[in-house]
């Protein structure tokens, strides 16, 4: 493979994902194809990286030569509906196309007819199988996920997910690169979710639980997270943002994943929600009505319920960051990583359970475990472990 400064990338998508990522591979030097399947993407997109490059100029962050230098290096590769050889002269293509296995799948044995035998194949899904994208291609050890956060340029974390046959040495590289972005890298195993999504679950599901069981309204329960857990977002204000057609589909394919687990059951609300077409901000109602004129609900700012409420929401994701631990989907300092740069926790979980006291997480989690009688409340293994050795949520050690 070419030296890293000379690598050529191909980005195959130029929606919000796409074209962040673009960004980041031509701002630090390479040269980028970008193309679409729809006619006009990527001139839009192009537009909007420019606007985006002239903005950081405008803010004295970047200068103007260093924002056209950026946008030089991305050319265009055409409607890839049409045939893809632009790529054939890629080292590495990173697909963001839709979260559709069979589209994925079709993309990557596309590309395997014109791009060199080293030329990694890359996925920026955030929860299908690298394993199921591999196996739909001849030379599987080249394909590795790469997950980036929205919006790319901004957020730091990238997940590099290997699959059981990806090689070793292309996930290396791989991790290599993002590395030379500037970006923060953590390592995760292929299983439903990967690190953020798979962790993340309660945040929303633990809400929606409160908010069907009439404990608090969605305003109360997102003043509560923000105010007293200290979480930059509310969940039903981060899942309109998020859209939620979006958060419901990543939450449905993690339960299915995982076999139905019932950590993982998707909400009858949020359901309803997408169902309505009330997908959030972009369709200006969801939990929350955008429209011009509408008011905002009041919270009750209730300090010993809003209490309760991060208590209980808290002692599901610290739960399951141990269980992530548990089942080798990442080591402690990668989850703690993936926490705070992924989806800007106000600390990493783990530790956050250490300074609670693991016996408080689990005492949380048996009461819960024994009014309600679900596994939904099941404590991990290790979570046990932990409190009856008296170690710490962040030891490396079985």
């Amino acid at each position: 493979m070419a030296s890293e400064r000379e690598l050529i990338i191909g980005v195959i998508g130029a929606g919000a994902m796409g074209r962040g990522i673009a960004q980041v591979a031509a701002s630090a030097g390479h040269h980028v194809v970008l193309g679409d399947a729809q006619a006009g993407a990527v001139d839009r997109a192009v537009d909007t990286i420019r606007t985006s490059l002239e903005r950081e100029v405008s803010k004295g962050r970047l200068e103007s030569s260093a924002a056209d230098d950026t946008l030089g290096r991305i050319s265009n590769g055409d409607d890839v509906a049409g045939g893809l050889r632009a790529y054939a002269p890629c080292d590495v293509v990173i697909e963001a196309v839709v979260e559709e296995l069979s589209a994925k799948r079709e993309l990557f044995a596309a590309l395997e007819e014109i791009v060199p035998r080293e030329c990694v194949l890359a996925s920026n899904t955030s929860s299908l199988s690298i394993a199921a994208l591999g196996g739909g291609v001849v030379h599987a050890d080249r394909v590795v996920g790469m997950h980036f956060f929205n919006p790319a340029p901004l957020m730091p974390l990238v997940e590099i997910v290997p699959a059981i046959t990806t090689s070793p040495e292309v996930a290396r590289r791989t991790r290599t690169l993002a590395d030379s972005w500037g970006k923060t890298t953590v390592l995760a195993s292929d299983t439903p979710g990967f690190i953020v999504n798979r962790i993340a679950r309660p945040f929303y599901g633990e809400s929606l639980r409160l908010l069907e069981e009439g404990i608090a309204d969605v305003a109360t329960i997102d003043w509560a997270m923000r105010e007293i857990g200290g979480f930059r977002m509310g969940p039903f204000e981060l899942m309109d943002f998020i859209g939620n057609d979006v958060n419901f589909a990543v939450t449905s394919s993690v339960f299915e994943a995982t076999f139905f687990d019932p950590r993982y059951r998707p909400a009858i609300t949020q359901r309803r929600l997408v169902e309505a077409g009330l997908l959030g901000r972009k369709r200006e109602r969801g939990y929350y009505d955008y429209r011009a004129g509408a008011t905002a609900p009041s919270p009750t700012q209730d300090h010993e319920l809003g209490g309760g409420i991060v208590d209980r929401i808290l002692a599901m994701l610290v739960n399951e960051a141990v269980d992530a631990v548990h089942l080798s989907i990442a080591s402690p300092a990668d989850v703690e990583l993936a926490m705070t740069k992924g989806v800007n926790y106000p600390r990493g979980l783990l530790a956050w359970g250490d300074e609670i006291g693991a016996p408080e997480i689990l005492r949380r989690l048996e009461w819960l475990h024994t009014e309600y009688g679900e596994d939904r409340y099941r404590p991990s293994p290790l979570l046990r472990r932990r409190v009856r050795e008296g170690r710490s949520l962040l030891s490396t050690t079985a």
